[in-house]
Parts: structure tokens; C-alpha cells; sequence
């Protein structure tokens, strides 16, 4: 498995496209959901990708504490059509949740999931923190996960 992570700054125009067209190809084409995609806290975050043969199956962007939120959160979680059923979801979500917890320290994580991830994200250990609410047409539900203590 070809897992890694990078800064804005580290991402070639290449990969960069690749991650974008991706996000755009799901988010806003098969979703069916015009948005604004590019919204400045791409600069920010460290994104996390699963490669096979030069083609990224599994995504996903971390944002810091302080940039959209008060503690980091998670975004853009996303597995190419393509790859979906493989437990690519699973693994992505274990590897974004090790970073922030490892390497920003952190002990709470946020997103705001798509209503029907709800279960998945709680079998991750996130539970809802909002009603649901309509987010460019699509609902969804803020989500916290809080570390348990060693």
C-alpha cells in the first residue's frame, strides 16, 4: 500500500490536479452539488492519500486547529468509484485520526459528514454534535471525536 502525506507546498501541480480532479469528479459531478471546491484551506492542510499505480483511490484533508475550526478536523474524505467497498474509507479515516492525534497532539478531531456516513463516522469513533443541516443540498451533521484518556 502506497500511503502518504503532504503539505501544500510539497504537492507537485501534478498530484495537486490529481486531488482536485478527483474531489470535483465526486463532490461535484456525482453528487450532483455546485460548490465552491477550492475555499483556501487547501494552503493549510496536510493531505493524505492512498496511491496504486499512480492513480489516488483514497483522500482526504486535514485542517489544523484554528483555520476552520478551534481543534483540527477532517475533510474531503473521499475513495474513488473505482476503489469503493475495499475498506480504503476505514484505513484513510485510522491513518487522518493517527496524524492529528500523534502529530498535532491533539485530543478532539471535528468534521462535518454527509448524513448518511453518520454510522460510519460513529463506527470511527465520532459522534453527532449538530441537528442536520443542509450544506449546498446535501445534509449533513457536525461530528466530534474525543480521545479517551490513557
Amino acid at each position: 500500500m502506497n500511503w502518504n502525506t503532504y503539505q501544500f507546498n510539497e504537492l507537485s501541480a501534478g498530484k495537486l490536479y490529481e486531488f482536485l480532479k478527483l474531489r470535483v469528479n465526486v463532490f461535484v459531478v456525482e453528487q450532483e452539488c455546485p460548490y465552491p471546491e477550492l475555499d483556501d484551506l487547501d494552503q493549510e492542510s496536510i493531505h493524505v492519500a492512498y496511491t496504486e499505480n499512480g492513480k489516488t483511490l483514497a483522500y482526504a484533508r486535514l485542517v489544523p486547529a484554528g483555520v476552520k475550526y478551534g481543534i483540527p478536523s477532517i475533510g474531503r474524505v473521499i475513495v474513488h468509484p473505482e476503489a469503493r467497498g475495499k475498506g480504503l474509507a476505514r484505513q484513510l479515516m485510522a491513518r487522518c485520526m493517527d496524524y492529528i492525534l500523534s502529530e498535532w497532539q491533539a485530543t478532539e478531531i471535528q468534521l462535518q459528514g454527509q448524513v448518511y456516513l453518520k454510522d460510519f463516522y460513529q463506527s470511527c469513533g465520532f459522534e453527532p454534535i449538530s441537528d442536520e443541516y443542509d450544506e449546498d443540498g446535501i445534509p449533513h451533521v457536525d461530528m466530534k471525536f474525543t480521545a479517551k484518556e490513557s
